[in-house]
């Protein structure tokens, strides 16, 4: 008796033992399922994050030296590392950088102003337990979903999003 035939006998589907079900079209359908999930799941919370080729420091200065050559204010450079350090606690070198203008983010607000409790734009620089930095920062396409931003900013929301990929690139030395 085969495999098949036993198989069969057990009442299952036989066509689950030919040769072949499993084929390599199945196989890479599967795998592309599963990564396009990931993929859906990361940007469900609306943060990009994007490993960098520098240490925490030398990220951070790269991102506001970027930010600022780009015409960006920055706001605020927020150490909370040093800030956990004062208090006593442990904290992984972990920085924030505030920025933006008046330009990219008042046609958002105009569209609908809860958006300004996520602006100015924001970026973390953070070192992981393993010591590898990482650069995050929130999806303006998220942003604008939750809030409702009409799909007059689609525009702006497009150029935002190109802005922050160039800028978290050249921080990083991401390709």
């Amino acid at each position: 008796m085969t495999r098949y035939d036993a198989f069969s006998e057990l009442g299952g589907n036989e066509t689950a033992w030919e040769p072949g079900f499993v084929s390599k079209p199945k196989v890479f359908a599967l795998i592309a399922a599963l990564c396009l999930w990931e993929v859906q799941a990361m940007a469900a919370d609306g943060l990009i994050t994007v490993r960098s080729s520098y240490g925490p420091e030398e990220t951070m200065n790269r991102l506001e030296t970027e930010v600022k050559s780009k015409g960006l204010t920055v706001f605020a450079r927020i150490d909370h590392a040093a800030g956990a350090a004062q208090v006593g606690l442990p904290l992984p070198p972990t920085a924030l950088l505030i920025f933006g203008n008046a330009k990219g983010g008042t046609p958002l607000m105009q569209s609908v102003q809860t958006i300004g409790i996520d602006l100015p734009l924001k970026a973390l620089v953070w070192q992981d337990v393993s010591g590898a930095t990482w650069l995050s920062y929130n999806d303006p396409a998220w942003l604008a979903k939750r809030h409702g931003a009409s799909q007059d900013v689609d525009g702006t929301v497009t150029a935002l999003t190109g802005a922050l990929h160039a800028l978290a690139k050249a921080a990083t030395g991401a390709q």
